[in-house]
């Protein structure tokens, strides 16, 4: 029998992604054979006893689950808020599975999100070492210069360090009215860093949208808090694009 590291089992069985399963171990909340258990990198044995919360930990779970929403603004990407704001498990109460969001989106930021049970993809989809690329829809006020594009393109330099370089595209508008779009794509996850990389260069953003997550693209039949479940071929896609087997078949 094989052992595999404890965070790594808690989050195939779809309790957490594996950064949450650590911080679980960190806080004492799993008990191994009994023991509580509080060094990360533990190994276990599929035989081993996990429980979870008071809860046995199912070594993984019936079926996996993988969700596309279009997320509206005005909700956190959170299981809970201490401070009683929506979450985006309140706009998918109809799915019986329990599913998490993988990475997360800013309270006033729509788009694409995706939530699953599958611990160890999401795990890899959002850890930086797997350079999953993710593509946003910014709108500011005013024309941003082209030295301002080339800053963002090259990296900017933020509290916590200067960003990697990033691809920027401006968006041709509707109408004269529109405010001048941008799209920029970037493979970082930092907390509010596209924001925080316009406010850098003068540009403040209006309104901003994630439309593309590493293969996937945001269903423009959704409306801002519809969902629909992904599709094998996508599935297949993500999987093999953080180096995991596409065991879902071909459609």
């Amino acid at each position: 029998m094989k052992e595999e590291r404890l965070q790594k089992v808690i989050a195939g069985a779809g309790i957490a992604s594996r950064r949450h399963a650590e911080k679980m171990i960190l806080e004492g909340r799993v008990q191994v054979n009994g023991q509580t258990v509080t060094i990360l990198g533990t190994k276990v044995l599929p035989t081993d006893k996990i429980v979870v919360d008071g809860k046995p930990l199912r070594q993984r779970p019936e079926e996996y689950l993988y969700i596309l929403l279009h997320k509206p603004t005005g909700y956190i990407t959170s299981a809970s808020d201490p401070q009683g704001r929506k979450t985006v498990l309140d706009l998918i109460k109809k799915v019986p599975q329990r599913v998490y969001p993988v990475g997360r989106l800013d309270y006033d930021t729509s788009g694409l999100l995706i939530l699953t049970n599958d611990g160890e993809l999401a795990y890899r989809l959002t850890h930086p070492s797997y350079g999953v690329e993710k593509t946003y829809q910014v709108k500011v006020r005013g024309k941003i210069p082209p030295e301002g594009l080339r800053s963002l393109a090259k990296g900017v330099d933020l509290e916590d360090g200067k960003t990697a370089p990033a691809r920027v595209r401006e968006v041709p508008g509707q109408n004269q009215r529109d405010l001048p779009t941008y799209e920029i794509t970037i493979h970082e996850g930092r907390n509010r860093q596209v924001r925080r990389m316009f406010e850098a260069i003068g540009y403040p953003v209006c309104a901003l949208q994630r439309i593309r997550f590493g293969p996937l693209e945001l269903d423009k039949s959704l409306k801002p808090g519809e969902y629909r479940l992904l599709t094998q071929r996508e599935i297949r896609k993500l999987r093999q694009a953080v180096n995991l087997e596409p065991w879902i078949c071909s459609d």
